[in-house]
């Protein structure tokens, strides 16, 4: 499929399969969101895959159009920082949208956009599948000048610059921050 095939076929589904989506399928469609245009390759958004039918189901709670979330195989949260403070943004998270949808449709994935209206909601909702105190940390210009490590949480996380040049690791429940480190024990000790 080429990508004017693709725009002229592609249409907004709102009812999906009860399969789940292949790891590889997912991970295209992410890369091609990671992979869009942004003003100045600013590239401020921070996606969130989201495969979890419990999680699924409350979010789509969280808006009057967001119904067909609860029967996705995944939702893709795209966080961007204040749009007041540069509308560009916007723009910015349309394009990424766009990008990951046309993937998908050329996966044979179908996809429709929704927005939660209620962003504080959907924080609890994630909040509520994960500790607010999970180790999480931030690493920047990796190998190169300038390079800087911030260990946070999981509640804190989008305080901290989060670009191109950044590393995000969250921790799961057996993950301790120990000094300056971050640790997840192995299972075999």
């Amino acid at each position: 499929m080429n990508v004017s095939e693709a725009i002229r076929t592609k249409r907004a589904t709102r009812q999906f399969q009860e399969t789940p989506l292949p790891e590889d399928v997912a991970k295209s469609i992410l890369n091609a969101g990671r992979r869009s245009q942004s003003s100045k390759n600013n590239q401020a958004w921070q996606f969130i895959a989201i495969r979890d039918k419990e999680i699924l189901k409350a979010l789509s709670t969280c808006g009057e159009w967001a119904g067909h979330i609860a029967g996705a195989a995944m939702a893709v949260a795209i966080l961007i920082p204040d749009p007041n403070a540069k509308f560009q943004h916007l723009v910015d998270c349309g394009q990424a949208a766009a990008f990951m949808q046309l993937a998908a449709w050329e996966l044979g994935v179908g996809s429709c956009p929704a927005s939660i209206y209620e962003p504080e909601k959907a924080r609890e909702i994630f909040l509520k599948h994960h500790s607010p105190d999970t180790p999480c940390a931030v690493l920047r210009n990796i190998a190169r000048e300038g390079q800087k490590v911030d260990l946070t949480t999981l509640d804190k996380l989008l305080t901290h610059k989060i670009d191109m040049l950044s590393l995000v690791i969250i921790g799961n429940s057996d993950t301790e921050q120990m000094g300056h480190w971050m640790v997840t024990k192995r299972g075999y000790l």
